[in-house]
Formats: structure tokens, C-alpha cells, sequence
């Protein structure tokens, strides 16, 4: 446990922190296992849609500086190119 007062603040305020990335983490995820869902699905109209929710959550999720720009860039990336696959396809 904490001994001085700041180090006990620390210890709050890590923890408020914590609670707020793992919210906007778990949002990032949860909307890009939903794109890959609509991929798996062959519905590619349905994949640009939570596409669009997708990139969102991982654009705010940088602003807010929980994930790093690059690696939004990656995921967006790797999103658009399976749904142009299933699109080419299609």
C-alpha cells in the first residue's frame, strides 16, 4: 500500500485511468471483431457499415491517446483489405 499522500492520489488516479482505457479498448476490439463477423459472413454492405462504426472507435480511441496513431492506422488498414477481398469476390 501507498504510504505518502501523492503516492495514494497516484494510486487513484492510475486507477480511474486504467478503467478509462480498458473501456476504450475493449470498444476498439469489440467493434472490429464485428467487422470481421460481417467479412466472415460474406456481407460486404454490412462490413463497410460497422466499418465506418469500426474507424471511429479507433479514431477517438487515439485522440484520447489509449492507442497509439500507428496502430489504428494498422487495424483500419488490415480491415479495408479483407473487405475489399470479400468485395472482389463478391
Amino acid at each position: 500500500m501507498a504510504n505518502t499522500r501523492s503516492a495514494r492520489k497516484r494510486v487513484r488516479t492510475s486507477e480511474k485511468n486504467r478503467i478509462y482505457n480498458r473501456y476504450w479498448t475493449t470498444r476498439c476490439k469489440t467493434s472490429a471483431k464485428k467487422v470481421l463477423e460481417a467479412i466472415n459472413s460474406n456481407d460486404p454492405e454490412l462490413a463497410l457499415k460497422r466499418f465506418d462504426d469500426a474507424q471511429s472507435a479507433l479514431d477517438k480511441a487515439v485522440v484520447k491517446g489509449v492507442i497509439h496513431r500507428n496502430m489504428a492506422a494498422r487495424k483500419k488498414s488490415r480491415l479495408t483489405k479483407a473487405i475489399r477481398k470479400i468485395q472482389e469476390q463478391a
